[in-house]
């Protein structure tokens, strides 16, 4: 999928686990609710590091340049090193080792780790970064048209303020986990590149999400559904049919964290 369908998809999910998690006992405060749907929003275009022309690869300047170009050639690397007889030698790594289910839980654990290591400044860091890629996927037109350093200025501001209501008492640095506070900024993460995989699973190319398990003699088996319910991506299924589809899916489970909290 595209990049705005992958962020309206990382928002629904959150606001989905927030309904989910209040009617289990464990409601979210309203901060962990939005900054939660936000981060997830921009930690559904992450995978896409892979590719030099994706979203996040442009969203930090010459820096997000450079590294996407690196994940490139880690994951073909990766790739190559793991492949079973069935697959195919490859040159890029794009839809390799970042679209896998290990990436999205090793990514999650690095920023809750750094999160519990670092404090306030690695919140402040995870934020920044994830408040830009959410301004690039939710407000895409706005920000094509706008320069890269307003994009940056907004979501840097977003980050100080959201830092500043979360670390008031009661607004969820301790919600979940209660003795580590924002260990729990590591779960958005983990959702959106989850969801990311998932998206793109239903693309006509599929998606190796469970590597390295074996499947049909591959190790990068490209998992999805029949062929005949695939679709290119940015088709009109995606703007017509599902983009419309995450915003009242998202919408409800919005609603019903709030009505099921107690």
């Amino acid at each position: 999928m595209m990049g705005p369908a992958h962020s309206l998809s990382g928002a629904m999910a959150w606001l989905g686990v927030g309904a989910a998690a209040s009617w289990a006992g464990h409601p979210m405060p309203w901060p962990v609710l939005v900054v939660g749907t936000l981060i997830c929003a921009g930690a559904a275009l992450a995978p896409d590091l892979d590719h030099k022309n994706a979203t996040i690869s442009r969203a930090f300047g010459p820096f997000s340049k450079i590294l996407a170009g690196f994940i490139d050639k880690l994951s073909a690397a990766v790739y190559n090193a793991t492949r079973g007889r069935r697959d195919r030698r490859r040159s890029g790594g794009h839809r390799t080792l970042t679209h896998t289910w290990i990436w999205a839980v090793m990514l999650g654990a690095g920023f809750s780790g750094a999160a519990i290591a670092f404090g306030r400044w690695a919140v402040l860091a995870t934020l920044f970064i994830h408040m830009v890629l959410a301004v690039e996927g939710l407000l895409w037109r706005m920000a094509r048209v706008s320069s890269d350093v307003l994009v940056w200025l907004l979501g840097a501001a977003t980050a100080w303020i959201l830092a500043g209501v979360l670390n008031e008492p009661g607004n969820g640095a301790n919600w979940l986990f209660t003795d580590e506070p924002y260990a729990w900024l590591g779960l958005p993460i983990v959702l959106g590149a989850i969801v990311h995989t998932l998206g793109d699973s239903i693309t006509i190319s599929g998606c190796p999400m469970l590597w390295p398990l074996p499947i049909a003699g591959r190790r990068w088996y490209p998992l999805g559904p029949p062929s005949f319910m695939r679709f290119r991506a940015g088709a009109w299924v995606e703007n017509k049919v599902l983009m419309p589809a995450f915003v009242i899916l998202g919408a409800a489970g919005g609603v019903g964290a709030g009505l099921l909290t107690p």
